[in-house]
């Protein structure tokens, strides 16, 4: 389970890219995630508008597209660093998938191949890189390229590992029964619906749905007057699993590609009165955003920390042994920060920057790890697949400020937040931007982000 530092990792290497070597970067060279992006037409070989896969390095994008070409061009002689790094005849058969916008099919291809990949762009992309000049032409500014879902998301599943957001949320719709028994036994999920999921950036429309007062005899139609943000994190699956076959824990990780952030917006009112008996529908199904860039396991290995639950009133009733593990008590969280800002409309006019509305730890609010999810997926025979996208449920930590939702912020509506510029927020209105980040930082690691994940809320149709 537990992925080994190597090279790739040391907090002292700089890139030949200037801003890359920036403190405040989420993307040094010890990150390079993967992402999906278009762009204008640079070169005589690249087509315009057709969707490939880039490094985020910096402030730029090393296109790999144009790196396969460099390399073809330049010779595979040409392309050999060191011996740790890739064989210069296995590039072009990895870096195919990748130049043709294909990530499900690089997924495909294993742990092995995307860590190899990983060391030769470490060193293709270092400082002192004998590559730089061929490089160079392919690099092109992020705020030159329109991101795409990073790769094709065939099924979503929204996991609830929150537990002081499972048991605010129990506490406002089962007062006398907030946090159910089942919880602590079973990493609780639903299947969501992936044709939503939608890139950071894209407008979230405000949902219709069927809404029900407490005093009122029959529900109405109409637009949700009570939306909200779920500050998530998503693990997209790399290798799948046959049908009728489960992972065990200690193979879990080897199936996972890496994480990205994920706002599952949730209309409140529908989701009241709909979600007994059978759980979330109308009420989750609109919209849910993706951060453009997948930071990969192995860029995250810093980050591993050990897994202890957070404390809770009455404790921790225990784990069956499926999901139980020694990897997974000793390396099997990961110690991210998570944040969530907010800027509505008014702000952005008065020149007034984003409020930041909480701040927390994942290690302070997930009561299940990334490989136990993977491991009670499949436990039943359930096939995962390249691309599949698994929600860790919203992550709100112990303290009023560590909140993952408004639902919590607001205590269900009842003690509305002040902003800057005395606007007041119970829940989401019309043109409120949303942005969530999260990055790992600690002495002896170089910080990496996540980049961002946001979307403006747009009126109801």
């Amino acid at each position: 389970m537990t992925t080994s530092l190597d090279a790739t990792h040391d907090p002292t290497l700089r890139s030949w890219v200037d801003s890359a070597n920036a403190e405040n970067t989420d993307f040094p060279v010890q990150n390079l995630p993967f992402g999906r992006f278009t762009a204008p037409s640079v070169a005589a070989h690249d087509t315009a508008g057709t969707p490939r896969m880039g490094i985020a390095i910096g402030d730029q994008v090393l296109d790999l597209q144009m790196v396969q070409h460099a390399l073809l061009t330049n010779g595979s002689p040409a392309w050999a660093l060191t011996p740790d790094t890739a064989r210069p005849d296995t590039l072009p058969d990895w870096l195919a998938p990748l130049a043709d916008g294909d990530l499900n099919a690089f997924m495909r291809l294993g742990a092995a191949v995307r860590r190899g990949l990983r060391a030769w762009l470490s060193a293709a992309l270092a400082e002192g890189s004998p590559l730089q000049a061929v490089l160079q032409p392919c690099l092109r500014a992020q705020a030159d390229c329109t991101m795409q879902l990073p790769c094709q998301i065939g099924d979503y599943t929204d996991f609830y590992t929150g537990i002081h957001h499972a048991t605010s949320v129990g506490k406002l719709f089962r007062p006398d029964n907030p946090l159910l028994p089942n919880y602590k036994w079973v990493p609780i999920g639903y299947h969501g619906r992936a044709s939503s999921l939608v890139v950071s950036g894209t407008p979230v429309r405000r949902p219709l749905g069927q809404l029900k007062a407490p005093t009122a005899e029959t529900p109405t139609l109409g637009p949700c007057q009570r939306l909200d943000y779920e500050l998530e994190l998503g693990a997209l699956i790399g290798t799948g699993n046959a049908l009728g076959t489960r992972v065990p824990l200690a193979q879990a990780e080897d199936h996972l590609f890496g994480l990205v952030l994920l706002n599952d917006w949730s209309a409140r009112d529908v989701q009241a009165w709909e979600y007994q008996p059978l759980g979330p529908f109308l009420a989750k199904n609109f919209a849910s955003t993706v951060s453009p860039w997948v930071v990969t396991m192995e860029a995250l290995a810093p980050f591993r920390t050990a897994f202890n639950r957070p404390a809770i009133e009455g404790g921790d009733a225990g784990t069956l042994p499926y999901l139980d593990g020694d990897d997974n008590r000793l390396s099997g969280a990961f110690d991210l920060t998570l944040e969530v800002e907010l800027q509505t409309a008014a702000m952005r006019a008065a020149g007034l920057p984003p409020q930041r509305l909480s701040r927390g730890r994942w290690t302070e609010a997930a009561w299940w790890t990334l490989a136990q999810l993977v491991t009670h997926h499949t436990v039943g025979g359930c096939n995962l697949q390249p691309g599949d996208l698994l929600g860790t449920g919203t992550l709100s930590g112990p303290g009023p400020d560590q909140a993952g939702s408004l639902l919590e912020l607001s205590g269900g509506g009842k003690s509305p937040l002040t902003l800057p510029g005395g606007e007041t927020r119970t829940f989401l209105q019309d043109g409120d931007t949303l942005t969530l980040r999260a990055w790992g930082e600690k002495p002896g690691a170089r910080r990496i982000g996540l980049g961002t994940c946001s979307g403006t809320v747009q009126p109801a149709a």
